[in-house]
């Protein structure tokens, strides 16, 4: 196992929706952990890069609801 962690921007302002959407995110396989950033327009994704691409974590995170977009590399 690779445990990777990556940010994501939320492409929306963190609401209630949204939280729902976090905790559903640790049910996706290959996922560790969610956690909102600080400040919270982010997500801090855990995930296991022997089973999944940072294009399928973004994938399976909208598919729940989740707008986010990658970070360009800084």
């Amino acid at each position: 196992m690779t445990r990777v962690q990556a940010r994501y921007v939320l492409e929306g302002p963190l609401d209630q929706a949204l939280l729902s959407a976090v905790a559903r995110a640790h049910s996706i396989y290959g996922i560790q952990g969610v956690q909102v950033a600080s400040p919270p327009d982010a997500v801090l994704v855990e995930y296991d890069a022997s089973r999944l691409t940072p294009k399928q974590v973004v994938s399976a995170l909208l598919s729940i609801g989740l707008p986010v977009r990658s970070e360009a590399p800084r």
